[in-house]
C-alpha cells in the first residue's frame, strides 16, 4: 500500500531524534589518551526542539551513590576538610569521592565522604562546603544529551535562570550567576569509585 512506507519510517525518525548521544570509545585507537569521549550526532528532527526534554527520575528517589564527579574540563570535584570546593587532576584524591543522595525525585545532595562537607550554593551563586545540611545543599540533577550530568541549585535562580555547579579552566568553582547549562564547564560525569 501507498502509505505503509511512511508508517515504517516514523519509528526510525523517533529513534534518531531521541537517541542522539553515542559513545565512540570502541572506535578509538587503544593508545589514544581519552578519559571518556562522548559525541552527539547532529541530526535535524522534523519538529523544532524548543525546550529541553523532561526526564523522569522516579526510580532514583532515595538512591545513594558513591562517585567521583569528573568535569568536562578534566577536573575531579573536591570538597576539602576546610569546606573549600575546587577541582583536582589527581584521580585518587580522597576528597574527590562524594556521596550523591537523592532527597526527592530529580534532586540530590552531594557530600564528600572523606571530609563530611556538603556541597552548597548560596543565593549569590557562591559554591562552598558546609557541615550543616540546608536548602543550599539541594541540587537538581539532570542528564544532558551528551551523557554528562548538570547540577543546578534547587532553590536559587539568577534573573529567572538556574545557577549551575561549574569548575573553570583552573579548577576553581565559577559563581552560579555566570553559568548556563550549555557551558561545558557545567557538565560532569559521575564516575564509579574503584
Amino acid at each position: 500500500p501507498r502509505g505503509s512506507s511512511d508508517i515504517q519510517i516514523v519509528p526510525i525518525l523517533l529513534m534518531v531524534c531521541f537517541f542522539k548521544p553515542i559513545l565512540l570509545q570502541e572506535f578509538l585507537s587503544p593508545g589514544a589518551n581519552f578519559d571518556a569521549v562522548r559525541i552527539s550526532v547532529n541530526i535535524t528532527c522534523p519538529w523544532p526542539d524548543v525546550h529541553r526534554h523532561a526526564r523522569s527520575y522516579h526510580h532514583l528517589e532515595g538512591d545513594v551513590r558513591w562517585r567521583r564527579l569528573y568535569s568536562s574540563n578534566h577536573f575531579f570535584l573536591c570538597i576539602g576538610g576546610d569546606g573549600k570546593v575546587e577541582g583536582t587532576r589527581q584521580k585518587e584524591s580522597l576528597n574527590s569521592i562524594v556521596e550523591i543522595r537523592s532527597v526527592q525525585v530529580g534532586t540530590v545532595a552531594i557530600r564528600s565522604i572523606h571530609s563530611g562537607f556538603y556541597l552548597a550554593m548560596n543565593r549569590k551563586g557562591k559554591v562552598y562546603g558546609t557541615k550543616a545540611y540546608s536548602l543550599n545543599c539541594q541540587f537538581k540533577e539532570r542528564i544532558e544529551e551528551n551523557g554528562y550530568n548538570t547540577y543546578a541549585s534547587f532553590h536559587w535562580h539568577h534573573e529567572g535562570r538556574p545557577m549551575f555547579l561549574s569548575l573553570n579552566s583552573k579548577g576553581l568553582p565559577r559563581r552560579g550567576t555566570k553559568t548556563r547549562w550549555q557551558h561545558l564547564s557545567t557538565h560532569f560525569l559521575p564516575m564509579l569509585v574503584s
